[in-house]
């Protein structure tokens, strides 16, 4: 049985993980319409992996016992001014994320979880992949500023991102 209060911390972090699909698929939609087909793909693979985290969340309740308590997600944002502004949002989101899958983390340790501690390894480690693909993705675009063309190669390059689901037990997938 999984323990209470993990239950309790992990139901929330499902609330967090679809926030960020919803979050997601709003600079997907943004991009789209801005005509950066690569950056709507990058976010459009964004958006499956955070459903992928959410529904692993999910199993791992269900699998352990608990109950799920689903909760309301929030818009959290529908625009933003440029690429650039998107992606430095979608860092900050990632920064919650990590501080969020911390606290799972501890109340794991805390509560003696051991069971938790081994699933939420496996989030730390994609937390640290998460916050590092994006702050790439920032530093390319500070690096082209408002050039078409770098905007053009850095959207080209984003188009060749694909999910891979990830195969259980060999940490996070490859970017």
């Amino acid at each position: 049985m999984v323990n209470p209060k993990v239950a309790a911390a992990i139901n929330e972090q499902i609330k967090n993980e679809l926030e960020s699909a919803y979050l997601y698929y709003a600079m997907q939609a943004y991009f789209a319409n801005a005509g950066f087909d690569g950056m709507a793909n990058w976010m459009s693979v964004q958006v499956k992996e955070e459903l992928f985290h959410a529904s692993k969340f999910y199993d791992y309740i269900i699998n352990r016992g608990g109950q799920i308590q689903l909760k309301p997600i929030a818009i959290l944002k529908t625009t933003w001014e440029s690429p650039l502004n998107a992606f430095k949002e979608a860092l900050i989101h990632e920064e919650f994320i990590t501080s969020r899958i911390n606290f799972l983390m501890k109340t794991a340790i805390d509560e003696n979880d051991f069971a938790s501690k081994v699933l939420l390894d496996w989030y730390v480690n994609e937390q640290v992949e998460e916050e590092s693909n994006v702050t790439k993705i920032i530093a390319s675009l500070v690096q082209v500023k408002d050039s078409g063309e770098g905007l053009l190669m850095i959207d080209r390059e984003l188009a060749t991102r694909v999910f891979i689901m990830p195969i259980p037990g060999q940490g996070a997938q490859p970017a």
